[in-house]
């Protein structure tokens, strides 16, 4: 795959994302446009499957003083404890860390930023579990704002098409940052998890029909 593939490659993608369900976070941003529930629900979607997190999200957001317009809040998460917490996102993937970093996201957020969500990558990770995939997918789901969120999907799948040749995501982030045209950052990750999701595991590929296989450099590739 070369640059100019980009645009061919993105519209593929673009149909097939959109011939399944969205990602667990365009749903919440759909279902509450709220940047601090997209933060959130990021969090919790760490190493999960989207059905775990969607339980979890469902769960945690129930608990919401203010029901009329839905809405989580910072004040919401600070009147629980950590183990109710725990309780409430089991069987989330690293539960017990990602209460703690929920319990303590009130108090860092006022401590630093007056209690007002920051827009940036670099001062969204300076919250507790939040890193750069984290920030970036809050930036652009989130804020609607350009920005590049690299998990394993995006990172393999962009490997396997020679687009990037990197060997973590951040490199990956970084890598995209200088060669993908900035109309297609918002959209790239949610359109490459999608695909990773429902066609292109990382064992098992499904091949046969695959949109973009001419352009596919994967050992797993099936001819």
């Amino acid at each position: 795959m070369t640059l100019k593939d980009i645009a061919t490659v993105d519209k593929a993608l673009k149909k097939e994302f959109e011939a399944h369900s969205a990602p667990i976070i365009e749903l919440i941003e759909a279902q509450t446009h709220d940047p601090f529930c997209v933060l959130v629900g990021t969090i919790l979607s760490a190493r999960t499957k989207d059905a775990c997190t969607a339980g979890a999200v469902k769960r945690l957001f129930a608990t919401a003083e203010k029901r009329n317009p839905f809405r989580f809040t910072p004040g919401d998460l600070r009147r629980l404890t950590v183990a109710q917490i725990e309780k409430l996102i089991f069987p989330v993937g690293f539960y017990h860390d990602k209460a703690r970093h929920l319990k303590a996201l009130p108090d860092v957020l006022d401590e630093k930023f007056g209690g007002v969500l920051p827009h940036t990558v670099e001062e969204l990770c300076e919250l507790p579990g939040v890193g750069r995939k984290t920030a970036n997918l809050t930036v652009a789901v989130g804020f609607n704002l350009p920005a590049i969120c690299v998990d394993v999907h995006v990172h393999r799948i962009c490997n396997w098409l020679k687009l990037v040749k990197t060997s973590k995501p951040v490199e990956t982030e970084m890598a995209l940052r200088k060669i993908l045209p900035v109309k297609y950052w918002k959209t790239w990750n949610s359109h490459l998890v999608s695909f990773g999701q429902t066609r292109c595991d990382p064992v098992r590929p499904k091949c046969d029909g695959c949109p973009i296989a001419r352009y596919c450099h994967s050992p797993k590739k099936k001819a």
